[in-house]
């Protein structure tokens, strides 16, 4: 099985690094001209609060997604063009989170915070919508591992089906109220957090 992933699972990896160092980069140091004191820099500093939010956020999902990337990854038995492909797929969404996130610490303590919200949620909207493409390739193409029982399977498919209509309804959510949108976004932590991959009877052995 090692042998069979070792290459998507590497590639993989550096993906999601990359993704979240890139987050860093979004947090701007304060011109010299603006903070030319102490009090000057200290406050400077504080208003930056949108940026450091959402690289919080955002570098937290993404640990989160690759905890849930590994586990997953280790339920295949072997890849096939169509997983590798459903891969690609999570990862190019992956890789735009630091867009949204940019969009959400510029524009969260303006008028346009609902719409920066609103974008953010819908991001991980239709990323959820890739993990599902990549979960049902897995199983509808018989690429699982065969210790991997059908109540693993189910409660998996039952997470990728609540994650879309959570994050669906958080964005429409932050269209009005952008604090519950965002917090209603960040509540799928739990969910995925909490989402065990090993099959039961390996958990009943931990």
């Amino acid at each position: 099985m090692a042998e069979s992933t070792s290459r998507i699972e590497a590639f993989s990896d550096g993906v999601f690094a990359i993704a979240i160092t890139l987050l860093i980069l979004e947090i701007r140091v304060p011109h010299a001209a603006d903070a030319a004191t102490d009090a000057g820099l200290w406050a400077a500093l504080g208003a930056l609060w949108p940026s450091y939010l959402a690289f919080f956020l955002s570098f937290f999902v993404i640990l989160v997604m690759w905890v849930n990337h590994h586990e997953l990854i280790r339920l295949v038995q072997r890849v096939d063009y169509q997983l590798m492909f459903a891969n690609g797929l999570v990862l190019l969404f992956v890789t735009f989170v630091p867009f949204p996130t940019a969009v959400l610490a510029q524009y969260l303590d303006t008028g346009a915070a609902r719409a920066a919200v609103a974008f953010y949620c819908g991001t991980f909207f239709v990323m959820s919508l890739s993990w599902q493409l990549l979960f049902t390739a897995m199983h509808a193409r018989r690429l699982l591992a065969a210790e991997v029982d059908a109540s693993t399977v189910s409660r998996i498919r039952r997470a990728y089906r609540l994650g879309p209509a959570v994050y669906a309804v958080a964005t429409a959510v932050a269209f009005f109220w952008p604090v519950p949108g965002l917090v209603l976004n960040t509540s799928l932590w739990i969910l995925w957090m909490r989402l065990c991959y090993r099959p039961d009877a390996a958990v009943s052995r931990a």
